[in-house]
């Protein structure tokens, strides 16, 4: 149960002043349903205005609050377009006050013809007027702006101003209760970090780095304790050993002989599975280096044994590819396969579970539908989790739970992690890595190449079609739908555009599409039905057509390597020669040109991941959030490869040494930093052993 202590930071957004249905949906769409996290929503950076008389003081581009008189409102000629409130300053000068959507409504109220206000916001020239794009304030008097002239600037959504976001904070701040600390003294001391709340008023009201990396410590640690409490009470639980006598395995029929990498790592992982005490072991593999076949060696290892072996995908796209080749694998073994998901109904749902039940299905792969409570095994001793990143850790002890005993769990993961920052996020496991491809896999020819060159690449994509062979074309996104991604190509758009020209060959496939109509989509594609799929990063994994031999990019800057390099993974899968087209802007920042350089020289997953991680600095991990539990959204990329050793060295101290959560020093400290970070999966894990 939660501390009472931390009860009004996880009351609901609506409990702020202010906050009514129509206020929380943007806040729930930046992700704050509660007080804690408007708490934890830290300005992305802060600017300093300067106060000047009128216009000509003022330089364009630069940060200004500046007293302007109202003159006349325009209306745009559409509802899209801008609105126009043009005001004068003290010596006449014409500056216009630009708004989009919604928030015309306030500029109406706030700036009425006639009135003088103070304005704060970023001097800008369109087509020789000046204008200030979306004030950040409007204020009736010089007193209300003078304290604002150095400002934090938080992430917003439409119908969020920074003055209201500001508000939200302060309210959140003041229901922020002292707590004990959790950090050693001799920490505090050495780095010269504030206590946890007056870090977090430092960190909302300027750039504070000694705040940020307090509040990003904490982050880290109530991460690295929580998964360090999951493997101590893993070793504590009863498990099975399992030891094959190689009978099943020495009937499959590999299309290639095994990589030395795929050899060690199966025998990493049998060593595991003959153990009483349950695995924990993650498996690292490139694109294309076989993580599929490891899996299933170890999946045969427990049916050998006498268990039943189950193998958790994160959508129903990449269960039904994971069935159709371990089927095909499975073959010559005799062994009986099924797959289980949400939308199996009636006789053909009921017959999965009985055979679950009885045993007489002894390798099941699935979605989440696997370990419902409807859900039982005879005797599951093998948990395959493939893109365990996506899954929470509370899910994952839902499926260990429905073994007689736990069972061992093989985690995957194809998304190349830096071996700095494998700690923050598997902590609790083994890893295993596969850093070999098979042989005979040809390397994917990679071109960068300007998206004003749009024609010429349609044309290459054409006659590369006209040969029988098939493309991909991918889209950082689904539909233009706000402002400020106006420019991106959207998949919707594009597709409409290449199916205009190539008619019915093409098919488009994101995830927003019901499930029948994107596995028809892919299905069509996978048959040969369709030459060319239009997609959104839905097809960055679990996606094999072999006769796929081309893939288009667009706007390929705006993803992270690690997502490129998976992408590109999607071709080269067949005898064929690939190749990759990567469509970039007009204007390329000097990290973007690094990054897709080293694509076109490297197709080496664990390099890119750590040039990814040199490049980025405090990016997003890889570029693109972890969706599971272990997510971090307080630490940079930069402070998780700074801290983590730190923080998890308290964390064994705490556990090995202190205690754990029942130590008297920082025990109860401790726990409060699991429920306030949401990382008391933790503690559940000690209650569920």
């Amino acid at each position: 149960m939660r501390p009472e202590i931390l009860n009004p930071l996880f009351a609901e957004t609506g409990s702020l002043d202010g906050v009514g249905p129509k206020l929380r949906k943007p806040l729930t769409k930046l992700g704050m349903e509660r007080v804690r996290d408007v708490l934890f929503h830290l300005p992305e950076r802060f600017v300093t205005r300067r106060a000047v008389p009128d216009l000509d003081a003022a330089s364009v581009g630069e940060q200004v609050v500046v007293p302007l008189t109202v003159a006349e409102h325009r209306a745009g000629r559409s509802q899209r377009g801008p609105y126009r409130v043009l005001a004068h300053d003290a010596v006449g000068n014409v500056c216009a006050l630009t708004y989009f959507g919604k928030a015309a409504f306030g500029a109406k109220k706030t700036l009425p013809v006639g009135a003088r206000r103070w304005v704060a916001g970023r001097l800008d020239q369109y087509d020789q007027m000046l204008q200030i794009v979306h004030p950040d304030h409007v204020a009736e008097s010089s007193e209300a702006m003078m304290g604002q002239l150095t400002e934090p600037v938080y992430r917003l959504s439409e119908g969020l101003t920074q003055p209201l976001m500001g508000k939200l904070v302060d309210q959140a701040i003041g229901r922020a209760p002292e707590l004990p600390e959790w950090i050693q003294p001799s920490v505090l001391a050495r780095d010269g970090w504030p206590d946890w709340r007056e870090a977090l008023v430092a960190a909302h009201r300027g750039e504070d780095a000694k705040a940020r990396d307090r509040l990003a410590y904490d982050e880290l640690f109530a991460n690295a304790l929580a998964l360090m409490l999951v493997r101590q009470q893993n070793r504590q639980r009863r498990g099975q050993s399992l030891q094959g006598d190689g009978r099943l395995r020495e009937r499959l029929q590999l299309p290639f002989p095994l990589t030395g990498a795929q050899a060690r790592s199966i025998e990493e992982i049998a060593g595991d599975m003959a153990q009483a005490h349950p695995m924990l072991r993650l498996l690292q593999g490139d694109v294309g280096a076989g993580k599929t076949v490891v899996a299933l060696e170890a999946m045969l290892v427990a049916v050998e044994a006498g268990a039943q072996a189950a193998l958790l995908a994160p959508t129903e796209l990449l269960a039904r590819q994971h069935y159709e080749t371990l089927r095909r694998m499975l073959a010559p073994t005799g062994v009986e396969i099924a797959l289980f998901t949400g939308r199996d109904k009636g006789r053909a749902r009921e017959s999965i579970l009985m055979g679950l039940l009885d045993g007489s299905i002894p390798i099941v792969v699935g979605t989440h539908a696997i370990f419902q409570d409807k859900v039982a095994y005879r005797n599951l001793g093998l948990v395959v989790i493939d893109e365990q990143h996506r899954f929470g850790v509370g899910q994952r002890l839902m499926l260990t739970q429905k073994g007689r005993v736990t069972p061992h769990t093989l985690a995957m993961t194809a998304t190349p992690i830096p071996r700095t920052l494998t700690l923050a996020q598997y902590g609790e496991m083994e890893v295993s890595r596969l850093d070999e491809m098979p042989p005979g896999r040809q390397p994917i020819d990679t071109r960068v190449l300007p998206v004003d060159r749009m024609e010429d690449i349609v044309g290459a994509v054409e006659r590369h079609m006209a040969t029988g062979q098939q493309a991909y074309w991918v889209c950082p996104m689904v539909r233009d739908s706000d402002s400020e991604a106006a420019d991106i190509a959207a998949a919707e758009a594009r597709y409409a555009a290449l199916q205009h020209r190539f008619g019915q060959d093409v098919v488009l496939v994101h995830g927003q599409l019901a499930p029948e109509l994107k596995d028809a989509g892919m299905a069509r594609f996978a048959s040969g039905g369709a030459k060319l799929l239009v997609a959104t990063t839905v097809i960055e994994v679990g996606v094999d057509v072999p006769n796929a031999t081309l893939m288009v990019i667009e706007q390929a800057e705006r993803f992270g390597l690690a997502q490129l390099h998976q992408l590109r993974g999607r071709v080269g899968r067949g005898s064929e020669k690939s190749t990759c087209l990567l469509l970039r802007s007009a204007e390329l920042s000097e990290t973007g040109k690094a990054r897709l350089a080293l694509m076109r020289e490297s197709q080496d997953g664990f390099h890119l991941a750590e040039e990814d991680l040199r490049l980025r600095g405090g990016g997003e991990l890889l570029g693109t959030r972890q969706s599971g539990e272990e997510g971090f959204n307080i630490a940079s990329l930069e402070q998780v490869s700074r801290l983590i050793q730190m923080a998890s060295d308290d964390a064994r101290l705490l556990v090995e040494n202190e205690g754990g959560l029942d130590g008297a020093a920082r025990g109860e400290a401790a726990r409060l930093v699991l429920y306030l970070l949401e990382r008391d999966w933790g503690v559940q894990t000690l209650r569920s052993g």
